[in-house]
């Protein structure tokens, strides 16, 4: 049994060229299968900010990959056991919160990755085929995995060099939101601070050459051209509960003028 394919999104982060995904925190197969199958490359199931856990995580990765659509995983944080937990699931790969020191990042790729590389336990689960496909889907982990880490603190700004440096980080998505909280104004993305901040990873990116991420929460075209010119590649566009309830406001107000 073959338990994984080849993963298309891998080979886009290597060559730092863009691809499009979306966030999913509402823990229904059907939301996953419909958003699967509109055209996003990757969709990222969200258990950090949402209520979705480890039983529904499975369906909902289960359900992306047979539609086609590269399932990653966000882990509510940077816990080996969560990691090595939805990796079982079946999931392509991680989403790691709040990683602000290479020594951080170096813990996101262990937990990952089996010995002699990494710590993660070997389990018989859906990622392996339930046993009966250990040996192709270790060789699978080896090069189609991902591992992406969250700079979302300053503390991650100053380190990020060295946090990117670690073999086995695909890329880096940037936490607006936690950043402009770690410089003392949550929300406020105005500030000189903020502004220096973000100038400054994506210039190390570039320089490392390590695919820059954002999630961009307004699905709007104008918000996602703007991040694509400051240089990301991996882009987050909105998620669920914003494309249903955009769309219910939208066509309510048309139909009610």
């Amino acid at each position: 049994m073959n338990p994984r394919r080849p993963n298309p999104v891998k080979k886009k982060l290597k060559h730092n060229t863009p691809s499009f995904g979306s966030w999913i925190t509402i823990g229904h197969p059907i939301v996953a299968e419909l958003m699967a199958q509109s055209g996003f490359e990757w969709l990222t199931i969200d258990m950090e900010h949402s209520a979705i856990t480890l039983d529904i995580a499975q369906q909902l990765i289960r359900t992306v990959e047979l539609s086609g659509c590269i399932p990653l995983v966000r882990v509510r944080k940077n816990d080996p056991m969560l990691i090595k937990q939805v990796m079982d699931a079946g999931a392509y790969g991680v989403i790691v919160p709040m990683v602000n020191t290479k020594e951080e990042a170096q813990q996101a790729v262990n937990a990952v990755r089996y010995p002699p590389k990494g710590i993660r336990g070997v389990g018989l689960a859906r990622a392996q085929s339930y046993g009966f496909g250990f040996d192709s889907y270790r060789q699978w982990l080896e090069t189609e995995s991902i591992i992406i880490v969250q700079i979302e603190h300053i503390d991650a700004v100053d380190n990020l060099k060295d946090i990117l440096s670690v073999e086995g980080v695909d890329g880096f998505i940037v936490g607006p939101y936690d950043i402009s909280g770690s410089l003392g104004a949550p929300g406020d993305f105005t500030t000189p601070a903020f502004t220096k901040a973000i100038t400054t990873i994506m210039k190390i990116g570039k320089q490392v050459n390590k695919p820059a991420g954002f999630h961009v929460i307004p699905p709007e075209k104008t918000e996602v051209d703007k991040i694509r010119k400051l240089g990301a590649t991996f882009i987050a566009i909105s998620l669920d509960t914003l494309f249903l309830g955009t769309l219910c406001q939208d066509v309510l107000a048309k139909v009610t003028k």
